[in-house]
């Protein structure tokens, strides 16, 4: 399963998103998930439409963020060679900080480099989708809990980071979580997935997920030990080394082979 969520004919819908000659390609309108409270309003519990989709290149599509999430947890430093650029040691426990839902932006979105922020770093990052209602998972359960992946960029005023006595300032201004651009379940991180980071179509980012400090089924049990996690919620799962500063004007794709390219412009505020 592989989905987008888009604006199309003055609505938001979701759709099945497939491979063909090497494109990814919307190639039918689909039911939403269960958190998209909007959507129901709107349609329903709608699985038919009124017209007849044709299918089109998710390249041309106005993509949104692919999920409508209640909460965004993030894992701070969980890869050695990110937490030693930063001079910080290597943690014993799960770092977990959260960015708001306000602060989702969608591919080809524009960040918003705020005024009050000298220094905005980007973090590519693969995301995990929550399928279900999950409080106090088992390591051993967590691929119940999985709708499926994609990507993210972990947006960071750095300045704001180091002077604040926390990081929800730094981590969540508007525009400051660009998410996208599809949900699959056909990759598996366990198995090892490259994820990769260019700024201008320079490589500046590339780590495996074999590489992570903590698991994601360490994370999930972690995490659910204190925190019920929704359907739709985000559990972003770290940054490799290679963060660093942007100015406006710069474009940054996030990308990792099932999953697509996550592409963003930067702009002044």
């Amino acid at each position: 399963m592989k989905y987008c969520r888009f604006h199309f004919e003055n609505s938001n819908y979701y759709g099945a998103v497939e491979e063909r000659g090497g494109e990814l390609w919307i190639v039918d309108l689909m039911a939403a998930p269960e958190e998209d409270l909007a959507f129901r309003l709107e349609h329903g519990r709608a699985t038919s439409w009124s017209f007849d989709f044709e299918p089109m290149p998710l390249s041309k599509a106005d993509l949104l963020p692919p999920t409508t999430p209640s909460k965004i947890i993030c894992v701070g430093r969980n890869y050695r060679d990110h937490a030693k650029e930063m001079g910080n040691d290597v943690p014993t426990e799960p770092l977990i900080f959260f960015k708001p839902p306000s602060s989702l932006l969608k591919p080809g979105g524009t960040v918003r480099m705020p005024a009050a922020s000298a220094r905005v770093d980007y973090e590519g990052e693969l995301a995990v989708v929550i399928g279900r209602r999950a409080t106090r998972l088992k390591p051993e359960e967590w691929r119940s809990a999985v709708r499926g992946y994609t990507l993210a960029n972990d947006v960071t005023a750095r300045d704001l980071q180091q002077k604040d006595a926390q990081w929800t300032r730094a981590k969540g201004f508007d525009t400051f979580c660009p998410l996208g651009p599809v949900v699959s379940d056909e990759v598996d991180p366990e198995a090892g997935l490259t994820i990769e980071t260019r700024v201008n179509g320079e490589v500046r980012q590339r780590g495996s997920t074999r590489d992570f400090i903590f698991g994601i089924p360490e994370l999930l049990a972690y995490i659910t030990s204190a925190i019920t996690l929704e359907p739709g919620d985000l559990l972003l799962t770290g940054t490799p080394a290679g963060v660093g500063a942007l100015k406006a004007g710069d474009r940054v794709e996030v990308s990792m082979a099932g999953l697509g390219v996550l592409s963003n412009s930067f702009a002044a505020e």
